[in-house]
């Protein structure tokens, strides 16, 4: 029972509301502690305090994170005289409860309670932890025993709260311990950000082969590992809030000693993909072991330079792409459209061991896009532009690479109605025929632009019609000019053919523009034509000189009519056999006289230098054929004088002469002949003396005549 203190005065204009705190307790049971709240009013009547009972009601301000059922506003005082509180030990006399006002809501769409005594109190299960202000309107209505009651209102605004919020820094992360790792020794520590924050670990219940320190957050083994993992939940809270809390994943591997490098396959990557493939596409997969101790245990790492290192990433054992790989950068054609890296897998034992597979990635190109025509293709012409003049130039775009690697061509060809061509590497339009301006005062082309060179499959290609304008530009005719207008020439007439007289120099506007050449007046004979600007006459038997007057129309060619010319050609023709009487008027315009050109062609023939240096060869062999020839007959004619000779000295032994042909080894011959001079005496005696030196007989094979040799000196005797 809670009493008023002897003495004691309440003034609810300075102090409306007092707050006691009882603590209680029972034989062998825990102290309890409850909060007791006394409101003051200003009489026996019931009536309501002011902020409460205006329209607008009272406000209270109070933080997110308040205590569940914590009372927020007390509605009205106690009454005078007392307050009873029920409690207590259990046996002990209850006391008696006195009669108080009470009080009720009127709208129940809140989640604030309304006790009888008049306390709002919190939610029981909290305010929700919202960044964003809570309005609460409660509308009540008090009323005691004798039927007095008054009403009011009272606005709850909830705060968000300033404490900081309990949270881990990574929602989940590994840790790594090496095998047998003993009991009691620290695994790793965990920590979170915010006020009084707590820890516990809600999974694994059973085994427990971890425990975690409270406050500190250290995580220690309770036995000896062994090689294996185990997934840890972890949970940080507010140890006054434990509303507030957070929650994390720990994942631990326990490893074992691994001494062998890892073994992977393929042991090098090399592969191909289209530009167009899509980020997230799995490039190679390896199949790589360890060890039985890391077995599964491997990490993956990508290496290389930053190129190819942004546009891949490794999802565990495979190899996958990460950003788009366009063909028609600039980045990617510096590259060489190829990438590089190298994959290193390591194993997580002590030491770690670690394998590197390389890997080539080559980009092929994808035809995507479709030429592009250019703006305003659009070109003037003059309509008198000769064959082969340049129109302009279709200059289409492809954004595929290589850039505007294009081929033109022109729908329809060339053709009377469309006398232009396209050339296909540049685009350039050129005129091919003529250009009628009468029916055309413009041409309307159609130029297709295909790409070339864009994709791997030369089939693949794209292409697009462009419309191409060509203005025709008309051009003022205007009358030839001939120079000079009016000639006086003398000829004297040949037999024979037709011979020249003059050629008219006349020029055209625009320049180039065929011209045409008629005689139109003083040829009623016919004994002058024209061909070209060329004037001939033709000769007859004409017997006295004559002087024609002739008119030469020049008109700018066929076509729309033109403008022409009228040239006065005066010729003064003289017969071959009639003197030229001497002119006794003097001519009034000084007449340019054209030249004569005589043409002589004189034959010279130039022989190849081939044709020379084989009739040297057959020269040089003709040459040495003749002295072969020569060389034979002179042989044989030696030969018949030595028979001849042989003959008379075998009928007259005493012959004053003596003829011997020799026989040399190398084909030749040579004669010699002894007669009654001293030196053939000599010559005889020598052979006398050397006659019993021949130590051969031999037949020659041409004449079968018998002879002696010297085999030492190679002499030789006829028999």
């Amino acid at each position: 029972q809670v009493t008023l203190r002897a003495g004691a005065e309440l003034d609810a204009r300075q102090v409306n509301q007092y707050t006691l705190t009882l603590r209680a307790a029972c034989p062998g049971e825990d102290e309890v502690e409850e909060r007791l709240f006394v409101q003051v009013t200003a009489g026996q009547a019931l009536r309501c305090d002011t902020p409460f009972a205006t329209a607008g009601g009272d406000v209270v301000q109070v933080l997110a994170d308040v205590a569940p059922r914590m009372p927020l506003y007390a509605v009205l005082p106690q009454p005078l005289g007392g307050l009873t509180v029920s409690g207590g030990c259990p046996g002990d006399p209850q006391p008696r409860k006195q009669e108080q006002p009470w009080g009720q809501l009127r709208n129940h769409d809140t989640p604030l309670t309304l006790t009888r005594r008049g306390l709002v109190l919190a939610p029981a299960r909290g305010f929700d932890p919202s960044n964003d202000t809570q309005i609460f309107r409660l509308e009540i209505e008090v009323m005691d025993r004798h039927g007095h009651n008054c009403s009011g209102a009272v606005r709850v605004e909830v705060l968000p709260s300033h404490r900081p919020r309990v949270a881990f820094p990574e929602p989940q992360w590994t840790v790594t311990v090496p095998g047998g790792t003993g009991p009691l020794e620290v695994v790793t520590r965990v920590h979170a950000s915010g006020d009084n924050v707590h820890y516990t670990i809600l999974a694994p219940v059973a085994p427990r082969l971890f425990t975690i320190d409270e406050v500190t957050g250290e995580i220690r083994s309770t036995r000896r590992l062994e090689v294996g993992h185990a997934l840890l939940l972890v949970r940080a809270y507010n140890a006054l809030h434990p509303a507030d809390h957070a929650t994390a994943t720990l994942n631990v591997t326990v490893l074992g000693t691994d001494r062998r490098a890892p073994s992977c396959v393929p042991a090098i990557s090399v592969s191909q993909v289209p530009e167009t493939v899509s980020p997230g596409s799995t490039l190679v997969t390896l199949r790589c072991t360890g060890s039985a101790s890391t077995e599964g245990w491997l990490q993956y790492a990508l290496e290389g330079p930053p190129a190819s290192h942004s546009r891949f990433r490794m999802e565990g054992p495979r190899l996958q792409v990460n950003t788009t790989l366009d063909y028609d950068s600039e980045a990617v054609a510096a590259v060489g459209f190829q990438f590089t890296a190298t994959i290193v897998v390591t194993t997580g034992g002590e030491p770690p061991r670690s394998t590197r597979v390389p890997v080539l990635v080559t980009v092929t190109p994808v035809n995507e896009f479709t030429p592009a025509c250019p703006n305003g293709a659009t070109f003037t012409m003059p309509e008198t532009a000769a064959f082969g003049s340049a129109v302009g130039r279709v200059a289409g775009t492809d954004r595929d690479y290589p850039p505007d690697s294009l081929e033109y061509s022109l729908e329809g060809g060339p053709s009377p109605a469309q006398p232009f061509s396209i050339d296909t590497r540049t685009g350039e339009i050129r005129v091919v025929g003529p250009l009628d301006s009468e029916q055309h005062k413009s041409y309307r082309l159609t130029v297709r632009l295909t790409d070339i060179h864009n994709d791997l499959d030369p089939a693949k290609r794209r292409s697009r019609l462009c419309d191409v304008t060509v203005h025709l530009q008309a051009v003022p005719d205007q009358a030839p000019v001939c120079t000079p207008e009016v000639q006086e020439l003398r000829i004297t007439a040949r037999s024979g053919g037709r011979q020249s007289v003059t050629r008219l120099a006349c020029q055209s506007s625009p320049n180039g523009a065929m011209l045409a050449y008629t005689i139109t007046g003083g040829n009623e004979d016919g004994r002058f034509q024209l061909e070209g600007n060329t004037l001939f006459y033709l000769p007859d038997d004409l017997a006295e000189p004559r002087t024609f007057v002739l008119l030469v129309e020049v008109r700018g060619g066929p076509g729309a009519p033109r403008r022409s010319t009228t040239v006065a050609l005066v010729v003064h023709v003289t017969p071959r056999s009639t003197p030229v009487p001497p002119s006794t008027t003097t001519p009034r315009t000084t007449l340019r006289k054209e030249p004569l050109v005589v043409v002589r062609t004189e034959a010279v023939w130039h022989p190849p230098a081939w044709f020379v240096a084989v009739l040297t060869v057959s020269g040089a062999l003709l040459l040495a054929t003749v002295g072969c020839m020569a060389r034979t007959l002179l042989c044989s004619s030696w030969d018949v004088a030595e028979q001849s000779g042989g003959e008379e000295e075998r009928g007259h032994p005493h012959a004053g002469s003596l003829v011997s042909v020799y026989h040399d080894g190398e084909g030749g011959c040579s004669a010699g002949g002894v007669g009654g001079s001293p030196g053939a005496l000599s010559t005889l005696s020598y052979l006398s003396s050397t006659q019993e030196q021949f130590d051969g007989r031999a037949r020659d094979p041409r004449t079968g005549r018998d002879y002696l040799f010297n085999s030492v000196t190679g002499a030789r005797r006829w028999i």
